[in-house]
């Protein structure tokens, strides 16, 4: 009897004991899980009171204007509408509003936003979490970086804390305050997608990009790390619908408060300045200047009266290392040089003819776009009826095209010229013009120099598909 007393009890201590096991077991990942996931409610109440709707108004004149008539046929209600019109005010306003987000960086009343959530504003309202709506002054804009600078006449207004956006990681948990749609103080969060990101019409932000949802109405908000410090400004997003599908864009908020110090004391933004066009370097044309890896920024035309024209940087150099930094795309190149002040020397590091070179460039000031633009379409070579600019041909792209003894490449196309209308790009190789051989710069001045406007020309040009000829139409 007490053996059989004993086996039940052992029996049933081991059922329990496993049960026990695989309730700690079971248990274990959902607390792993719910102990890894972060709480913001502090960081929102610390910092949701810094945050402002934006809304904006334009005002535009409407007129009445006289019925269409006859020419020479007097309207019978002309003089009516006259007398209408006499009646009326001497203005009909129409308001367009405009919603967007911005944060409080100091007490005494400035915000940060974005350019193009105030731009052509007649009007700029902000509310505050109080619900107190203040008329804001515009300090000033930078279209550039998509930085404007706000002002408001109040006084010990709660401030966000700004952070350092340079130590981001990729992965790491952001959150986002705003007022998507009109709806105030939302709050949004997710994780850093990738930094350093270049989009095609910001050649000078390199953005965070994030998967908070962001919205119509976020734009100008901050992003915040865990720790509740403003990383970056909310300013785009990529949508095939208008609404967010994951892929959100912030200015990093040194850059912001950067562009923010110079506009309050200065009222303009400076940036540097280097003069170059340059391109993506592919494996292709890495392993064609001896390269191991691709990465860096490939020179493919410099600009004439500019800093890099004033230097020993040629076309086809590869710029590899700006001021210490490696530069992995050519897109993480403008930003750096833009962060340097003008007259200002910095160290390069380049890839030539295989061998890596050390250059001093001293930086300018980036003039406005239209004069960039005008500069990038000045032609070096004179009195050139293709409307092109040529360069030797290095032993790297000869190699790389197979081709054995003669051509000029071509560095520079006048957008409208004769070479731009046949479909000529910077990059392509020039064997042969109206017949004859070019084999140097010098060579390929002096055979367009014999030609005559009106005529059509033969070209060949040699590309990554194979030579091939095109007909060019001298204007």
């Amino acid at each position: 009897m007490n053996k059989s007393i004993k086996r039940v009890f052992s029996s049933a201590i081991s059922a329990w004991a496993l049960s026990t096991c695989v309730i700690v077991l079971l248990s274990q990942p959902a607390m792993a899980l719910t102990g890894n996931l972060p709480d913001f409610t502090t960081l929102v109440k610390k910092n949701h009171e810094a945050v402002v709707n934006i809304s904006t108004r334009q005002r535009a004149r409407t007129t009445v204007d006289a019925l269409p008539s006859e020419e020479g046929e007097a309207n019978p209600l002309d003089d009516l509408i006259k007398r209408f019109k006499e009646d009326q005010p001497q203005q009909q306003p129409f308001e367009g509003d405009g919603l967007g987000s911005g944060f409080i960086i100091s007490a005494d009343g400035y915000v940060l936003t974005n350019n193009h959530v105030v731009e052509n504003a007649e009007e700029v309202i902000v509310s505050l979490h109080d619900r107190r709506q203040l008329i804001a002054t515009v300090v000033g804009t930078d279209p550039r970086s998509d930085v404007a600078v706000l002002k408001l006449d109040a006084k010990d207004l709660p401030v966000v804390s700004i952070g350092n956006s340079d130590s981001l990681e990729v992965g790491e948990w952001v959150l986002a305050i705003g007022s998507p749609f009109g709806f105030d103080f939302s709050v949004t969060a997710g994780i850093v997608s990738a930094t350093g990101r270049s989009l095609p019409s910001e050649s000078y932000v390199p953005f965070i990009q994030t998967d908070v949802a962001i919205n119509p109405g976020n734009s100008g908000g901050p992003l915040f790390n865990l720790k509740g410090e403003v990383i970056g400004i909310n300013s785009q997003i990529y949508s095939r619908t208008g609404s967010f599908m994951g892929l959100s864009f912030a200015i990093p908020i040194e850059l912001a408060m950067d562009v923010a110090d110079q506009l309050r004391t200065k009222g303009r933004v400076s940036r540097g300045w280097l003069g170059v066009i340059i391109q993506e370097v592919t494996m292709e044309l890495a392993e064609s200047f001896g390269m191991r890896t691709a990465h860096g920024a490939l020179v493919s035309s410099i600009l004439p009266d500019s800093p890099a024209s004033n230097s020993s940087l040629e076309v086809g150099d590869v710029i590899t290392h700006f001021e210490g930094n490696r530069i992995e795309r050519s897109s993480s190149l403008p930003p750096m040089v833009g962060r340097i002040s003008a007259n200002q020397d910095a160290q390069l590091r380049v890839v030539r003819d295989g061998k890596s070179v050390e250059l001093v460039v001293n930086i300018g000031e980036l003039p406005g776009n239209n004069e960039i633009r005008t500069a990038s379409q000045t032609p070096a070579v004179t009195e050139n009826l293709l409307a092109l600019d040529v360069d030797r041909l290095d032993d790297g792209t000869r190699e790389r095209l197979k081709i054995d003894k003669g051509g000029v490449v071509v560095s520079q196309v006048i957008e409208g010229g004769p070479g731009d209308t046949a479909g000529i790009v910077p990059g392509d190789v020039l064997l042969m013009v109206d017949n004859k051989a070019v084999d140097t710069p010098s060579e390929f001045k002096q055979v367009v120099s014999e030609l005559s406007g009106g005529d059509s020309v033969a070209v060949l040009v040699q590309r990554e598909q194979g030579p091939v000829f095109l007909a060019l139409k001298l204007d």
